[in-house]
C-alpha cells in the first residue's frame, strides 16, 4: 500500500508505521494551500472505519464554512 492515498472528495490518508508494530493513519486535506490534519487513529482492521472517515469529513466541511 502507498504511504499516501486519496479517500475521495479532497480527503487523503497517510500511513505511519509506529515502532510498537502498530499502524496509525492520519486523514488530512488541503485548505488554502495548507495541509490540515483532520483526524488520526490506530488502524485495527483492513478497511478504514466509517466512523473515523465521518469525523474527518465533518471537520473538512467545518473548514469550508
Amino acid at each position: 500500500m502507498p504511504l499516501c492515498r486519496p479517500m475521495g472528495n479532497g480527503l487523503w490518508e497517510i500511513r505511519v508505521d509506529l515502532p510498537t508494530q502498530r499502524i496509525a493513519r492520519v486523514l488530512f486535506s488541503l485548505y488554502q494551500g495548507h495541509l490540515v490534519a483532520l483526524h488520526g487513529f490506530i488502524k485495527k482492521t483492513r478497511a478504514t472505519p466509517d466512523g473515523d472517515l465521518a469525523i474527518a469529513r465533518k471537520r473538512q466541511k467545518e473548514l469550508e464554512r
